[in-house]
């Protein structure tokens, strides 16, 4: 994937260090390309190109991301498959095909332990309906052997799609021993999963893309990069996962609370699997299994002595490929003795919830599930667990402030046991309110049980208040300094030049001219002679009513020169200028100040329309769509918005209607466009 989210990013960067032994096999020649022909005209036209915009809990927010991946269509309706990292977080997918169609596409179902997805393609929005779509068949992947010639197919770098060459390297390619734990959404790569190791050349992008044999099958599905090598998540797992999210949108496996490790190298005489840890009141616990047991069969099925890492995917595999409700026996040694367990697997839930952000209260937050709460030594999965927390946010600005690993349990005096429990008492305490609420919260840290006050809420457009009424001369200056007289010919003068006059301003219809120097107001010294003597001119000016006539005496072209001026009301400051903060698309815009709409005439020569972007967050919807600071919005899908009021209005609007996209037409510069947004409603 071309910018995947930062768990993915950590896998894809820890796995690129690894060393991998490779089995030791004579590699045959790669077969000529004329050979291979066959399997590309087979599955190139499958190919598909996927661009996606994900989302990923970061800093109390929701932070919008955009990558690519690859993918093959795998079914005549339209099914691609996928790397779960491509596709498992996304929220807008379009899918650029072999003949550069580019469709749009949803999310089937997704896998994280697998590290598999299945998008479909939403043939309405086809550009070239009458052509059927080309789709991929399987190949056996327990049939490849280290030196067997394959293909990889992607989109490297969201390029088009493309094919490298390589061999099998190595058929049970796992992380190294001792290398950190790698996770996506908390499940651990490669429990399950032995990648076919391979020297065909892939770059981030060719996630999810195709490894082929010469017959034009699917093989693997490619996942990472491993130094010069790359891993391919073996075809009949993937065939098998394909299958079950097609069907159900889901993978259902079995639990039973244990987790083992390979045989330590004291133990050569030792067989099977060594039990690490077994959970509390979990299925195993129950039927009297201890860390430090052997296991050396699974219902029936020998296991392999687990004398390395790479044996232990069988063992789990065994498990996790269990009905869930089954009653099964295990076998295996403790202190030498034999050992018999019976138990009932459950449902495997995933290792952790997937986070969502409560903008009212500043944070991130998940659904306990059964490990994530053993993991906090928790008795039951009530409870919300704060993920991340927004800085400046109403949760980080409580004393005690709450921070991530918080579990929140009442707010109110009232028990909130998920996450839709909270929202709904979000809901109540918020609505009607027109200022953000405090409210009691009640939560656990480090297992100790602490409170705190939460202003729960967002704020809402703050009401700017008019200032009084002050004169205006419409003219900026600098200050002339010694330096600055001198060189003007003007040794010894106090006062200002003008370098700027708004249009329709007292001091323009008053005749004054940029480079014009004010020297005296009303007779008396403009006593300026210093860079922070800038605001005594304004302040000369602020003393008279807004009706006073004065008169300016000073230099033009090394002639004196008087000028008198009507003054005026000053115009609207930007301090007073209405403003609005959109919460969905996360941008704040504002009513175009006096300066900028003078700006704006005099360079377009006509009324100035639309209004201004003051501040767009990073990674929300809008950044994503390319609206930047100092934008001017002119219209939103083909509404102008000329005030704040009527942004407002036209914002809230789309709330209702939910619509896929929407359009922005903003001025950037001397420069208009079209910015499509397109946000998860």
């Amino acid at each position: 994937m071309t910018f995947p989210s930062h768990r993915a990013a950590l896998l894809l960067l820890a796995l690129a260090t690894a060393q991998p032994a490779l089995a030791e096999a004579t590699a045959t020649p790669p077969a000529p390309a004329a050979e291979l022909q066959d399997a590309i005209n087979k599955m190139y036209p499958t190919l598909v190109r996927i661009y996606v915009v994900m989302e990923e809990g970061m800093d109390g927010r929701m932070r919008k991301l955009q990558g690519s991946g690859s993918g093959a269509i795998i079914s005549a309706e339209g099914h691609v498959l996928t790397n779960h990292h491509v596709a498992g977080r996304g929220t807008r997918f379009v899918c650029s095909l072999s003949n550069r169609e580019e469709v749009d596409a949803t999310l089937v179902g997704t896998d994280a332990l697998a590290d598999l997805a299945i998008l479909k393609l939403d043939l309405s929005t086809r550009r070239l309906k009458d052509q059927p779509l080309a789709v991929a068949s399987f190949g056996d992947s327990d049939k490849l052997k280290v030196g067997d010639t394959v293909l990889a197919m992607g989109s490297p770098g969201g390029l088009s799609q493309s094919i490298t060459r390589g061999i099998v390297a190595n058929t049970e390619m796992i992380v190294p021993k001792h290398q950190i734990s790698m996770t996506l959404d908390g499940e651990s790569v490669g429990e399950l999963v032995r990648w076919i190791g391979h020297d065909a050349v892939i770059y981030p992008g060719n996630s999810g893309g195709p490894l082929v044999n010469p017959a034009g099958e699917i093989v693997g599905v490619n996942e990472v990069g491993i130094a010069s090598l790359g891993g391919a998540i073996p075809s009949n797992l993937a065939k098998k996962v394909a299958a079950e999210l097609i069907e159900k949108g889901s993978v259902t496996r079995s639990w039973i609370g244990l987790e083992v490790q390979p045989l330590l190298r004291s133990m050569d005489d030792e067989k099977g699997a060594l039990v690490a840890s077994v959970w509390k009141d979990s299925p195993a616990a129950k039927a009297g299994i201890k860390p430090g047991d052997f296991i050396t069969n699974y219902n029936g099925t020998v296991l392999p002595d687990c004398h390395a890492a790479e044996d232990l995917p069988t063992f789990n595999a065994m498990v996790l490929g269990t009905v869930p409700g089954t009653k099964v026996t295990l076998s295996g040694k403790r202190d030498g003795k034999p050992q018999t367990w019976e138990l009932t697997t459950v449902v495997r839930e995933a290792t952790m919830g997937k986070e969502d952000e409560l903008r009212e209260w500043g944070f991130t937050a998940r659904d306990f599930t059964t490990v994530a709460a053993l993991e906090k030594f928790r008795d039951s999965k009530d409870g919300v667990l704060v993920d991340t927390v927004r800085g400046g946010g109403p949760s980080s600005e409580a004393k005690p402030p709450l921070r991530g690993s918080d579990v929140i349990v009442r707010v109110g005096g009232k028990v909130v046991k998920n996450r839709a429990e909270l929202q709904q008492v979000t809901k109540d305490l918020t609505q009607g309110a027109s200022e953000p609420k405090p409210v009691l919260v009640e939560f656990e840290r480090d297992g100790q049980q602490l409170a705190t006050v939460v202003k729960v809420g967002t704020a809402k457009d703050p009401v700017r208040p008019r200032l009084a009424d002050k004169a205006y001369l419409g003219a900026a200056t600098q200050v002339i300094t010694d330096e600055l007289s001198t060189a003007l010919g003007i040794p010894g003068k106090k006062g200002v030049r003008v370098i700027g006059l708004a249009p329709d301003s007292p001091a323009k219809k008053a005749g004054l001219k940029e480079g014009d120097l004010l020297l005296k107001l009303d007779g008396k010294v403009i006593n300026a002679r210093r860079p922070e003597d800038a605001e005594v001119l304004p302040e000369l000016i602020l003393a008279y009513p807004t009706d006073a006539s004065v008169e300016l005496e000073g230099i033009r072209d090394g002639q004196p020169q008087k000028w008198s001026v009507s003054l005026a009301k000053r115009p609207i400051d930007d301090s007073e200028l209405n403003e609005h903060k959109d919460e969905l698309f996360e941008f704040t815009a504002r009513q175009l100040s006096t300066s900028q709409r003078d700006r704006l005439k005099e360079q377009q020569g006509e009324e100035p329309a639309g209004v201004s972007v003051l501040k767009v967050e990073p990674s929300g919807w809008a950044a994503l769509g390319g609206l930047a600071i100092e934008d001017t919005i002119l219209t939103i899908d083909g509404t102008p918005t000329n005030d704040i009021d009527t942004l407002k209005t036209k914002l809230n609007s789309l709330r209702e209607t939910k619509p896929r996209s929407v359009v922005f037409g903003i001025r950037r510069g001397p420069r208009t466009q079209f910015l499509e947004i397109e946000p998860r409603w």
